[in-house]
């Protein structure tokens, strides 16, 4: 597993020996999705690695004016692998995006801003490695249908996993073996009726160069996970794109819907990206301390206390949709109690179990796949940074069922909380975005925020819901 390609001549090499006809350049933007170009191969020479390749930068969301529109794509050779999905034999190339005007690499995009935090870390001088291990959960439906007008709002996610399909005619037969709500963890076959299609994804992964660790049910009906080895914080969040983008690429060719939402489901359990993290300076394990609580080291504490001391401003980032904080209620193993535990899944971070000195590690429970991965961890590692430089305390450790405890409860006990809402994690990015500006600009800030309110939560707070409907209309 691993990179294909680590040259400009191996790239070449490579093409030749797989027939290559097309090169797919992408890249990534504010929201994490995918864009790309497709050039025929005889048209890609060596210079493009080294001058980049135009593109309009004003006709992506919240990047560029109209009248300074013209930017460059800057290919990363090593990102190189074969698209495993097109009809004709294609190598896709991840790039950064450069700012001609600036003659650096540009400040909205968010690979450009994960590498320039990765020097920053190096130019601390804390530590010069960052180790970066995302936990994607998805759900896969076979019918997905959704409406929103003036005076119609609706939406309908079927899976055949779903109990409420216990009486739905079926070709063939209804079966009847189905995951009920809460019920979906580690059932073994007919009920888990997605093993096949798993093995698939699992396999298709591994021809682009993830290492695949395991495949499961998760607890939600229809609720799935494949696990992924870590990698540095730039190679873990590419292999965020790559995994999304061969999961639902698999899911479609078998006539089915993948979606990372974080909360398609009422009353089920939401998709979360646990985000395992540590750092490392000369081969040492920073984070570790034998002997310690879950073997963690006052540094690796006092980066956690860092990302809590600015969980709303990291929220912003880390789950930035308004259904984001829909999978943040109790109930439903969300992690929203800003504590940390070596002993259950409760705190928003937990010290996995029995790690030693090479698998030391905190895990933040609370990110979802909404998020752009590179933005994510980056702000994750911000935040951890500064609460080094500053010697933040998390509150904790607490190893009891914080799930148990009621609101007032909490409050007496002063634990704070992740943001309930995104309306109220993008205004604490407004009061607290310093931490962010020994690599983001101003301007990035800014241009975000307002990206945030626009793209989601003024259209959210908008419009009716069908809830509102049903229990206002008569009001």
């Amino acid at each position: 597993m691993g990179k294909f390609v680590n040259s400009v001549e191996e790239f070449f090499s490579f093409c030749e020996t797989n027939e290559v006809e097309f090169v797919d350049f992408r890249f990534t933007d504010l929201k994490g999705t995918w864009h790309h170009v497709t050039y025929r191969m005889s048209a890609v020479g060596a210079s493009i690695f080294k001058n980049g390749l135009p593109f309009d930068g004003s006709s992506i969301p919240a990047w560029q004016p109209i009248n300074k529109s013209d930017m460059l794509l800057k290919p990363d050779v090593d990102s190189a692998f074969l698209d495993p999905f097109t009809a004709d034999a294609t190598v896709i190339v991840i790039c950064d995006v450069y700012d001609i005007y600036k003659n650096d690499l540009y400040e909205k995009c968010p690979r450009s801003i994960a590498k320039k935090t990765l020097q920053y870390l190096d130019d601390s001088g804390i530590g010069d490695t960052a180790y970066f291990g995302p936990e994607n959960e998805f759900f896969v439906f076979e019918d997905v249908r959704m409406k929103l007008t003036a005076n119609e709002s609706s939406y309908r996610l079927d899976t055949v996993d779903g109990e409420w399909n216990d009486n739905t005619v079926y070709e063939g037969g209804n079966m009847g073996h189905r995951a009920r709500t809460k019920g979906g963890y580690f059932p073994v076959m007919p009920i888990d009726s997605g093993v096949d299609l798993r093995a698939e994804m699992m396999k298709v992964l591994e021809e682009v160069g993830l290492e695949v660790m395991l495949g499961h049910h998760e607890v939600a009906q229809g609720q799935h996970e494949i696990g992924v080895k870590f990698d540095t914080l730039v190679e873990a969040a590419d292999n965020v794109q790559k995994l999304k983008y061969v999961i639902k690429m698999v899911a479609h060719l078998n006539g089915k819907s993948v979606t990372f939402m974080p909360k398609p489901l009422y009353g089920d359990n939401g998709n979360g990206m646990h985000v395992h993290q540590s750092i490392w300076k000369d081969g040492k394990n920073l984070f570790y301390t034998e002997g310690a609580y879950g073997n963690l080291s006052e540094l690796a504490l006092n980066y956690l206390g860092g990302i809590f001391a600015h969980s709303d401003a990291v929220a912003s980032f880390s789950n930035p949709s308004t259904n984001s904080y829909k999978r943040l209620i109790p109930g439903f193993e969300a992690p929203s109690i800003l504590t940390y535990s070596s002993q259950n899944r409760s705190a928003s971070c937990r010290i996995p179990y029995g790690a030693g000195e090479m698998a030391v590690r905190i895990e933040t429970r609370f990110p979802d796949s909404a998020s752009c991965p590179y933005l994510c961890f980056s702000v994750l590692m911000l935040a951890g940074l500064d609460g080094i430089k500053n010697k933040s305390v998390p509150v904790g450790p607490m190893d009891e069922d914080l799930y148990e405890l009621s609101l007032d409860e909490i409050r007496e006990k002063k634990i704070p909380q992740m943001p309930h809402t995104l309306r109220a994690a993008v205004e604490g990015l407004i009061a607290d975005n310093e931490f962010l500006l020994p690599v983001m600009t101003p301007e990035f800030v800014d241009t975000y925020q307002h990206y945030q309110f626009e793209r989601q939560i003024w259209p959210d707070e908008a419009r009716p819901t069908p809830f509102e409907v049903q229990s206002t209309y008569s009001c």
